[in-house]
């Protein structure tokens, strides 16, 4: 599928035009921000025990750091799918079945990471409106409730690894890198989760793995007129404000 749409690449190098979507800027942008606001996310609840309740608790306590915590890494989340399928579409050069399923795999996973973000929300809401220790009631009665995105829970272990089989096969990435990111697998998933040191361990690998892929990507080809990308800032940062406007007009 991924080997189809690709013209021409030097694997190693991080060359692939044939691939216009999600395109230079977007996907390295991804491979860059994604990870780092992912380990910005984990390290600023280190300090909180890691099962729910104490979470609930540090949301009552701190829910400045806390709101910046759980945000930084549900944004990562969805922000990091544009650079999944760049390194999917790398991969995808020499093992495209691996890239297929991995890729595929790692997205659905991210889904459900966003999903599991969305309940965070609502659970951190009751503590403001009824108090932790009803909130904590309330959570610790459904918790474990199926819901559609349960299925992904696989994919969000699964898809890791077999982008680091292929990136290694193909070359993407060196042995340490590829390894680096399979221990992202490693990061526990659910509602509520707080940090432990697999959790550091898996989203540094992650970063290890991936920002310097970033970096590659966006040196790539020529780099744009100076009004062209001071243009381009500017409409991003104009959409970003009237987006958020919207979301706040509910």
């Amino acid at each position: 599928m991924f080997a189809k749409t690709i013209k021409s690449s030097t694997v190693t190098g991080a060359t692939v035009p044939g691939v216009p979507f999600p395109g230079r800027w977007v996907g390295g942008a991804s491979l860059v921000l994604g990870p780092l606001l992912l380990l910005t996310g984990v390290l600023l609840r280190a300090r909180y025990d890691f099962f729910f309740p104490a979470q609930l608790a540090a949301y009552q306590r701190d829910p400045v750091l806390m709101t910046v915590s759980y945000s930084a890494f549900s944004a990562g989340c969805v922000l990091l799918w544009p650079g999944v399928v760049t390194l999917a579409a790398r991969i995808g050069v020499r093992c495209p079945e691996t890239a297929l399923w991995g890729g595929t795999l790692a997205v659905l996973g991210l889904s459900a990471r966003a999903f599991h973000a969305g309940v965070d929300h609502s659970a951190f809401q009751l503590v403001r409106s009824l108090g932790v220790r009803s909130a904590t009631d309330a959570v610790g009665e459904a918790y474990g409730a199926f819901h559609i995105f349960s299925m992904f829970n696989a994919a969000i272990l699964g898809g890791w690894v077999l982008l680091a089989i292929g990136a290694y096969r193909s070359g993407v990435l060196g042995p340490l890198r590829a390894l680096a990111l399979a221990s992202m697998s490693a990061l526990p998933l659910g509602v509520l989760k707080g940090t432990t040191p697999m959790s550091v361990v898996a989203v540094a690998g992650l970063c290890v793995a991936l920002v310097p892929l970033g970096l590659a990507v966006l040196r790539e080809g020529a780099a744009p007129r100076p009004a062209a990308a001071a243009g381009r800032i500017l409409l991003v940062a104009v959409a970003a404000v009237v987006m958020l406007l919207v979301g706040l007009a509910g």
